[in-house]
């Protein structure tokens, strides 16, 4: 069981827990997401695993399944006189397959992403997450995580 960098032998692995990311995401936000498209495609995701820019780290149990990935995003906006810079690591998608959750897998997946944050350099580790996954927010918050900033809609 060993948490690693993912290569292009993942990216069937990655497709799959892509695809179920993205039905809980159409089940609790069905006016937003179809559960019959794909966050990015096999090109896309082949150009992430390959960029210095956006580490992909997977969780491979003893098996050699991949129970679980997260994809990361290096981001440094240019300084302006109001914000102080910031080296920040964005988790653009996080998931642990549904069979292989409460084993800790996500705990020992986060916990990974902050060391490599803190060996990098980075200042901050920040993440979206719609307020109706219950589940991912709790997640979440025992991790350590705070809400940063609340994006407020008025559906019409």
């Amino acid at each position: 069981m060993a948490v690693r960098r993912a290569k292009t032998g993942d990216l069937s692995r990655i497709r799959d827990l892509l695809g179920q990311v993205l039905r809980v995401h159409a089940e609790l936000r069905p006016d937003l997401f179809s559960d019959h498209a794909v966050k990015y495609s096999d090109e896309e995701i082949l150009s992430i695993l390959e960029d210095s820019a956006t580490p992909v780290f997977v969780y491979e149990n003893a098996e050699g399944l991949v129970c679980g990935y997260v994809f990361c995003v290096r981001k440094e906006p240019p300084a302006k006189a109001h914000l102080k810079p910031l080296k920040t690591l964005f988790i653009d998608d996080f998931c642990v397959e549904k069979t292989c959750r409460g084993k800790k897998i996500g705990q020992t997946l986060y916990e990974y992403v902050r060391a490599y944050a803190k060996k990098e350099g980075f200042d901050r580790i920040t993440l979206n997450v719609w307020n109706a996954n219950l589940k991912a927010y709790g997640f979440y918050e025992a991790m350590g995580l705070k809400p940063l900033e609340t994006i407020m809609e008025d559906l019409l």
